[in-house]
């Protein structure tokens, strides 16, 4: 119950007129008047010295909205997980060989990565002999290095580069073309660049030998990434290419929706419910009609639609799909996909989105940041489909006896 008390009397009449209100409170006698309730003794207002206590309505007994919850999947929390090594190893490879020795001292690992990181960075050279060898005498101080197994399996790096290359400028074609004028500020691609696998100097080694794709411009104050020619053959989805690899684009059979929401539909996205969540048959129904629902290309100017229609928001989520789907891991941090919001014209309240379709995403907490992954690019904690150059980082880090998962392809080129 609220009260609203306009009065101007003296305070021990004020008490007196709140004990009499409390009084009709605690009776609760109503009356229904234009089908609202108020109370029904003595009057629903108090008059006080040409003063009113209104008295408003009774809110509504309804049940209090149940909690919904969000359902951890143990495996892609696992994933987070596995890369908090490998990617110490990994980076501390990458400092080594970026020094003009190839070896770095103890004493100057600080300045690399900084104070508190040192001493995770000296656990795992104490910990992976194989991988890591240290060197120094009470004259000469501590000096890290690759082993000379470790340095000869980096060497590989290098192909895996070479094969990459196709694949980074692929995939940095189709990026620009999500975006909304096909131009993207260099800077909100550097927050990704490693996800894409893009070196670091990929502003000066990979985009000038593609001038006929790729030009740096300003725009709006901004340096930006521009796309030169449109590309038709590009505009594919990674869903519509799974589609048309398992023959349902083509398939002339009446499809239908399994128990589990997934629809083999041109329209369609693969489900992947987690083991505990039990959806009944009006969730099912809607998840039904969202599958066979058509919508637009994620690749066709966003500024052509508007939010609000349903087939549009269904386009949303093509677009994260997509945009996941042109990473390495198939994964981004939530402030890494929060810098495309405008590019990409995402929706205001993007974490209801992806909370809404959890059978495609995943957001994991685990980690130092929130992460989002898609579902369907894992089996269990283990990455489907692997570009070549996480298969070059798999088998250096397999240097510390850690298996290599074997069932995973290599991404076509």
């Amino acid at each position: 119950f609220s009260f609203v008390l306009l009065l101007c009397c003296a305070p021990h009449r004020l008490i007196q007129k709140c004990v009499m209100v409390f009084s009709l409170i605690e009776s609760r006698k109503w009356f229904t008047v234009n089908g609202r309730q108020r109370l029904c003794h003595p009057l629903p207002s108090v008059k006080v010295e040409h003063r009113w206590i209104q008295i408003m309505f009774k809110s509504s007994g309804g049940k209090r909205p149940k909690k919904k919850t969000y359902y951890r999947v143990n495996d892609l929390d696992r994933v987070m997980e596995l890369q908090k090594k490998p990617s110490l190893i990994l980076r501390l490879k990458s400092i080594i060989q970026s020094q003009r020795k190839q070896c770095v001292l103890l004493r100057d690992l600080e300045k690399e990565v900084g104070f508190v990181q040192k001493w995770n960075f000296m656990g795992v050279i104490e910990k992976y002999p194989s991988i890591f060898h240290v060197t120094g005498s009470n004259r000469t101080p501590p000096t890290v290095m690759l082993t000379e197994k470790a340095d000869k399996v980096s060497l590989e790096e290098d192909e895996a580069r070479v094969q990459m290359e196709p694949i980074l400028v692929k995939n940095l074609r189709k990026l620009l073309m999500l975006s909304v004028d096909c131009a993207l500020p260099l800077e909100t691609i550097q927050l990704i660049e490693n996800d894409l696998g893009l070196p670091s100097d990929f502003r000066q080694s990979l985009i000038p030998k593609y001038p006929q794709f790729f030009s740096v411009k300003d725009v709006n104050g901004r340096t930006s990434l521009q796309l030169e020619n449109w590309d038709s053959f590009l505009a594919v989805t990674a869903r519509e290419e799974r589609l048309a690899c398992e023959g349902v684009l083509n398939s002339k059979e009446k499809a239908r929706v399994l128990k589990d929401g997934n629809y083999f539909g041109p329209f369609a996205f693969q489900m992947r419910y987690p083991a505990g969540f039990r959806p009944n048959m009006n969730y099912l129904k809607e998840v039904q009609k969202w599958q066979k629902m058509e919508f637009p290309s994620p690749y066709l100017n966003a500024k052509r639609f508007e939010l609000a229609d349903p087939k549009a928001q269904k386009r949303v989520v093509a677009v994260l799909h997509e945009l996941l789907s042109l990473t390495m891991e198939k994964r981004l941090t939530s402030a890494q996909i929060d810098a495309f919001h405008s590019k990409l014209r995402l929706p205001a309240r993007l974490l209801l989105c992806l909370i809404k379709h959890h059978g495609i995403f995943y957001i994991t907490n685990k980690g130092v940041r929130s992460t989002v992954i898609l579902k369907e690019a894992y089996d269990g904690s283990n990455l489907i489909c692997k570009c070549p150059l996480l298969l070059f980082r798999d088998k250096f880090i397999a240097l510390t006896g850690r298996r290599v998962i074997d069932s995973c392809i290599s991404a076509p080129t």
